[in-house]
């Protein structure tokens, strides 16, 4: 069983929903990634997703590509962010998701990323605009190298669509809440909850899946959590960093709003 089977048959077995935060990895600069990823740990979050900095991320909202922009400036890179996985590794069996681009993994070497991700730790990747009709060129390396295929899922996706990602997807299945790119909103649109009831309607397979995109707020996670298997937060913590980049306290403010977030998991 992997990390993130393991990870979602606990909280099953619990009655909790997963609590899964988006960070950029390398933003504001490695050490300080690395401190805050810790910090999620210790705060609870079942899984850690990492943004892969990249100069064109066109899915995320302003508030992602400034950090972005930032891990880029401060030296961030591919190789970059499996060592910082591989150094969070040393310490934690938190599991780690990679969330990028097909351009940067493509310009790596598909067969060397899913290796080198591998033997660094990390649990799964999620290529954001790699579509399911496309993802042969990435599965047999992802699934030689152990790696988890998470895809995405938008309320527009078509039944043909949902029984694709079924079948080629491991892990998790990631339910975008709303069309559009990422950022915080300040209600839950009702397409989220119809995604889901349609996504566990193809049944083909009985993977967790989890929404996100625009979640900021306890009451929303609690909410996703009566109808998923778990709730991704992301562009609101990446602010968070943003606000208390220069501070000493960073660490601290994130496993304050993380450990909020995470008691809305509990059913």
């Amino acid at each position: 069983m992997t990390r993130i089977a393991r990870r979602f048959s606990e909280l099953r077995a619990n009655g909790e929903g997963a609590l899964i935060p988006f960070i950029v990895a390398g933003d504001p600069d490695t050490e300080r990634s690395l401190r805050v990823t810790a910090a999620l740990a210790r705060a609870g979050a079942d899984v850690i997703e990492l943004g892969v900095p990249f100069s064109d991320p066109l899915a995320d909202g302003p508030v992602n590509q400034a950090a972005y922009d930032r891990a880029l400036r401060a030296g961030a890179s591919v190789d970059g962010v499996l060592e910082l996985v591989k150094r969070f590794r040393d310490g934690s069996e938190t599991p780690v998701v990679l969330m990028t681009y097909a351009n940067p993994i493509a310009q790596y070497g598909w067969e060397r990323f899913a290796s080198a991700a591998a033997a660094a730790g990390v649990d799964g990747v999620l290529l954001t605009d790699l579509p399911p009709e496309e993802a042969e060129t990435w599965l047999p390396h992802a699934r030689a190298a152990g790696l988890d295929t998470i895809f995405l899922l938008a309320p527009t996706s078509p039944d043909s669509r949902i029984a694709s990602v079924a079948e080629m997807a491991t892990g998790y299945v990631y339910c975008v809440s709303r069309l559009g790119v990422t950022g915080a909103r300040d209600r839950l649109p009702p397409d989220a909850r119809v995604l889901v009831t349609r996504v566990r309607g193809v049944g083909l397979r009985a993977l967790p899946v989890v929404v996100g995109f625009g979640l900021s707020q306890p009451e929303q996670v609690r909410e996703v959590c009566e109808f998923s298997d778990g709730a991704v937060v992301g562009s609101a913590l990446v602010s968070l960093i943003a606000k208390h980049a220069a501070d000493t306290d960073l660490e601290r403010a994130v496993e304050g709003f993380l450990g909020t977030l995470k008691q809305a998991t509990r059913r």
